[in-house]
């Protein structure tokens, strides 16, 4: 009855089935097992100690920026240099921009800083200068943005002086020196910095039981119900395909093949 299995036909589909079923079974744990790792990387974010009680440390102790550094405090001497405005930042539900002021420091590097936030436009003339001379930063690190990522919309064809995104990729392209692949935001208010307000460190991308890790959880059931499907349907078709067999055995129906 089911010698029909064997022809090419069904040759083919067995083969389909075959391959599906491994790949819907291996994607839905790889997905389960992003989402486990989220999990475990939101556990120790909760065992480490609460931020402003962790020692700071120099600034290249800390790179590369991992889920493990992401949030440190990190200090950094040198002197401020060129200056970029980024727009299109909130902070308490009101919109603003960030005051970005590269510092270079004595190994040759710039490392970007983030003095503070301002509300409205962006304007230079509402910027407060940065100190001048040598100075010592405390910042907590961050993460070079990338298109898209920490929710950033990533504008185009900016006037001169602002950026879309904080990243070495883009300064690198706008100072003549070296820019960290990182960057820092001031723990406290700057002295003279007016009204400008800290930018509190966010969360490193990827990790953290947001939105995004149960989207995870939700591909895996979706890899395992598609894995099921084929299944469910492999089946149904070889017994229609037998039961269509039996009735032309029977000659209850014509032979079409």
């Amino acid at each position: 009855m089911y010698r029909f299995l064997l022809t090419p036909r069904w040759w083919g589909i067995n083969l389909f089935v075959v391959l599906a079923i491994p790949f819907c079974v291996f994607m839905g744990t790889w997905q389960l097992g992003r989402f486990e790792d989220r999990v475990h990387s939101h556990e120790k974010a909760e065992e480490q100690p609460a931020p402003g009680t962790r020692a700071a440390e120099p600034i290249d102790a800390l790179l590369p920026v991992s889920t493990e550094t992401s949030g440190r405090p990190a200090l950094a001497t040198g002197t401020y240099a060129d200056q970029f405005l980024v727009p299109g930042r909130t902070l308490e539900d009101r919109s603003g921009f960030y005051v970005l002021t590269l510092l270079r420091t004595d190994a040759g590097k710039a490392l970007p800083v983030v003095r503070g936030w301002l509300p409205g436009t962006p304007d230079r003339g509402e910027v407060p200068a940065p100190p001048a001379g040598e100075v010592t930063v405390t910042g907590d690190l961050q993460a070079s943005e990338n298109t898209g990522s920490n929710g950033v919309n990533v504008r185009g064809g900016l006037p001169q002086g602002q950026l879309g995104m904080i990243s070495a990729a883009s300064l690198v392209n706008l100072v003549p020196y070296d820019v960290y692949d990182a960057w820092v935001t001031l723990t406290e208010a700057e002295p003279g910095g007016g009204p400008m307000k800290p930018v509190p460190a966010t969360a490193a991308p990827g990790s953290g039981l947001d939105m995004k890790a149960f989207q995870n959880l939700g591909y895996t059931g979706e890899w395992f119900v598609f894995g099921g499907f084929v299944i469910f349907m492999w089946f149904r078709l070889v017994r229609r395909e037998a039961e269509a067999a039996r009735d032309v055995r029977l000659g209850l129906a014509a032979d079409a093949d």
